[in-house]
């Protein structure tokens, strides 16, 4: 070989020496940059509040699930710290998974090796080398199964320890590592397997739970699964040799029963969720409510033992909302059977379900009363009413068809009258009334006040118990309006009224009348079920038919509603407002008394006290039954009553103390009557009937102009025998002490 030759080869190697470095450091540029381009940026946190959810969940107050949700991607609502999950269960999971975790930073390449040269004895892949921290990097990042993945994943492991803490990291992977049926976590997995808390297993169902992330979809726990037995087995013996456990805490792994009914939440509360979701969308990993899980299971209980004790009579469906008006938030909201319920209306909310709210609208009607001018001891007349309809004729009555005649209004509101609500509105105007109640929240009333009339102050429109309970919190609270709270974070519901809608003295009175079981004892007797032994302002309604039934009530703290009823609207089998609801209304308010200072209603100071007459309403004069009651300022009694000892005004007439004024009820203005071919002309009668306060000594009938008859002390009414034609028909009317016959105003009607 010449020189030249040799030169040539040693240039030729330097050449191809060159080339292969030139391609070395290429394919090293070309995999750093892909190396670079495909690496994930290390989280900022592995706490669950840096985690996106799609749906959250929702605590009680006192932090307890009222829902569960697999639907997220990361396990944010069942998140436990690390020193909440036992040590045993941590050291199982890392002699499982990692035994080196705290000695390597991020990948452990000897048991990479130990687990290639036993890959490759058995020809196939038997072992893993993938550590925690790794498998943190394949949960946060998943990727194809490569080995391309693995290289990505190692180093992506090396700086998430340079980032966070071995805790940190153990944390994040014992909440987020995955098990079947798309739980994520060891408390999802204890709750699965077990139904209970991590807390309250045994040492084999811990080691069970590290041995089943191996394959989780095909070694589940309770299925006897050999491969599943031999794993925890291998894993005990480790433990034991190693001296973390003792032997005699290790029982047989294929001892266990069968797999326990799926965990449940520990009450239901799925309506007041989806109330709570539709003005609240916000998406965050825990929201704490204001419901009281344990109050909601107790009253849940309640409302279920009520329907089952008088099933019997037609009734099936039942509610109840529990509010504390002094922070406004809602502690239950209940629905008899709950959401999950087998019972035909078990999906819809019985608490924003409209329903005829019988009388329980009374006490707003006669709130505006008062505010207009009414006193607590206005006389008003409980005599039978009739309104014409069309050419025809609608009478009202009483729950219990008995009239009382001339009532403070106090009586009339406390015996939940018919009659008297009627006239009040009708003096008041259903307008004023209707605009009332929409200031108070009640939107369900969203016809106009011709379509409801009336009968509105009867409950003949349909409202909610959501908005029942809300308009009582305003009496509760002394008048004021405010927002019912669905979470303890200060949000509230901005569509709700808020502001003052009565002064706190019309309030209060009226809770003082809700109060009083002589005020009652008229209808309900003097030991009826709505006498509490805490001072507790209460209200019942019946709606027609019995297809609904109330009662809504507070005492210093909270208002509590409930309704009973079919939400398939049908009639209960008398069921009424006192029989139903009224008792388990009883048994919650002995519930939330339980654990509560008792106190009286507020009553506002600024209420004047005075001794007035019991029949009359004025001031009691000396012969006079007397009775106390209180006044708005300057709204007192004008006169001494002269009733009992002394004369009355003459004409019996209006007088002070808002007596009302005789009229004829019946027959009202341009009513047409029929003459029914069946019955004799001559034995067909028909009743004209007076109303008014005072105490009458004789009338005299009128029809067109002359006497048609003489009635004495105390008639209201005169049999009128009919006769066909157009008539005029008024009354003259002596009460007593007085010398000069008071005539009413005359009412014109037809015969045909």
């Amino acid at each position: 070989m010449t020189g030249e030759d040799k030169v040539f080869r040693r240039r030729g190697g330097l050449l191809s020496a060159g080339v292969l470095l030139l391609v070395l450091l290429g394919a090293a540029w070309w995999l750093a940059a892909a190396t670079g381009a495909a690496l994930f940026p290390v989280p900022a946190a592995l706490a669950p509040q840096a985690l996106d959810v799609q749906r959250p969940q929702y605590l009680d107050r006192h932090g307890l699930p009222l829902s569960t949700t697999y639907d997220n991607p990361w396990n944010v609502g069942d998140w436990l710290a690390l020193h909440e999950i036992p040590p045993l269960l941590q050291q199982a999971f890392l002699a499982s998974e990692d035994r080196r975790f705290y000695r390597h930073h991020g990948g452990d390449w000897l048991a990479r090796g130990h687990a290639l040269i036993q890959n490759l004895r058995s020809l196939r892949a038997v072992r893993g080398a993938s550590t925690i921290t790794e498998q943190v990097v394949r949960i946060l990042h998943p990727r194809p199964r490569t080995l391309w993945s693995r290289w990505l994943e190692g180093i992506e492991a090396a700086q998430l320890e340079r980032r966070f803490s071995k805790a940190e990291i153990l944390e994040f992977y014992l909440n987020q590592v995955p098990y079947a049926r798309q739980r994520r976590g060891v408390r999802q997995a204890a709750r699965l397997y077990y139904d209970r808390d991590l807390d309250t297993l045994d040492p084999v169902e811990m080691l069970t739970l590290a041995a089943a992330i191996r394959a989780p979809g095909r070694m589940e726990p309770g299925r006897g699964d050999d491969r599943l037995h031999q794993a925890v087995r291998r894993l005990a013996d480790y433990l034991v040799d190693s001296g973390t456990i003792p032997a005699s805490a290790i029982g047989d792994p294929a001892a266990g029963g069968a797999r326990p009914p799926e965990w449940r939440l520990p009450v239901d509360a799925g309506h007041f969720l989806r109330q709570l979701t539709r003005f609240d969308g916000r998406v965050q990993p825990r929201v704490l409510t204001t419901l009281d899980a344990a109050l909601q299971r107790d009253i849940q209980q309640m409302i279920e033992q009520s329907l089952a004790d008088i099933g019997d009579r037609g009734l099936v469906d039942g509610a109840a909302l529990v509010v504390d008006h002094q922070t406004d938030e809602v502690l239950a909201w209940v629905n008899g059977g709950g959401l999950a319920t087998a019972l035909p209306g078990g999906w819809i909310d019985a608490v924003t379900t409209p329903r005829q709210p019988g009388s329980t609208l009374k006490p707003f009607l006669y709130g505006l009363a008062l505010e207009r001018g009414w006193t607590a001891s206005t006389i008003i007349d409980d005599s039978p009413l009739a309104r014409p309809i069309g050419s025809g004729i609608h009478p009202f009555r009483n729950y219990s068809r008995r009239h009382y005649g001339p009532l403070r209004l106090r009586e009339a509101l406390g015996n939940s009258l018919n009659i008297p609500a009627v006239r009040t509105v009708q003096a008041l105007g259903v307008e004023d009334f209707l605009a009332r109640l929409h200031d108070l929240g009640f939107a369900s009333l969203s016809r106009s006040a011709n379509h409801y009339g009336e009968g509105l102050a009867l409950g003949n429109g349909e409202i909610t118990l959501f908005e029942l309970v809300q308009a009582y919190a305003v009496l509760a609270r002394s008048g004021l309006a405010r927002p019912l709270r669905f979470t303890l974070d200060g949000r509230r519901n901005a569509a709700a009224p808020t502001g003052r809608i009565y002064s706190a003295e019309a309030a209060s009175l009226i809770a003082d009348i809700l109060a009083d079981p002589q005020a009652r004892q008229l209808e309900f007797g003097h030991g009826n079920i709505l006498r509490m032994p805490v001072q507790t302002a209460v209200k019942t309604g019946t709606s027609n038919d019995h297809r609904d039934a109330w009662a809504v009530g507070f005492n210093h703290r909270y208002t509590v509603g409930i309704w009973m009823g079919n939400l398939d609207r049908r009639p209960t089998d008398g069921v009424t407002g006192t029989t139903g609801p009224g008792l388990a209304l009883r048994s919650v308010f002995a519930r939330l008394n339980r654990s509560e200072e008792a106190a009286p209603l507020f009553l506002s100071p600024r209420l004047l006290t005075v001794e007035i007459c019991r029949e009359s309403g004025r001031r009691a004069g000396p012969g006079c039954p007397r009775i106390r009651e209180r006044y708005l300022p300057g709204k007192g009694p004008g006169s001494v009553c002269r009733r009992h000892g002394g004369s009355s005004p003459a004409g019996g007439g209006e007088a002070d103390g808002g007596d009302i004024a005789f009229r004829l009820v019946r027959p009202t203005p341009n009513l047409q009557m029929v003459m029914d071919p069946r019955i004799p002309d001559t034995v067909e009668a028909y009743p004209l009937r007076i109303a008014g306060a005072g105490r009458i000594e004789r009338v005299e009938w009128l029809v067109d102009g002359s006497v048609i008859g003489t009635s004495g002390a105390g008639e209201r009414h005169f049999m009128w025998p009919l006769a066909r034609g157009g008539h005029l028909a008024q009354a003259r009317i002596w009460t007593a002490g007085t010398t000069t016959g008071l005539t009413t105003t005359a009412v014109r009607f037809e015969v045909k």
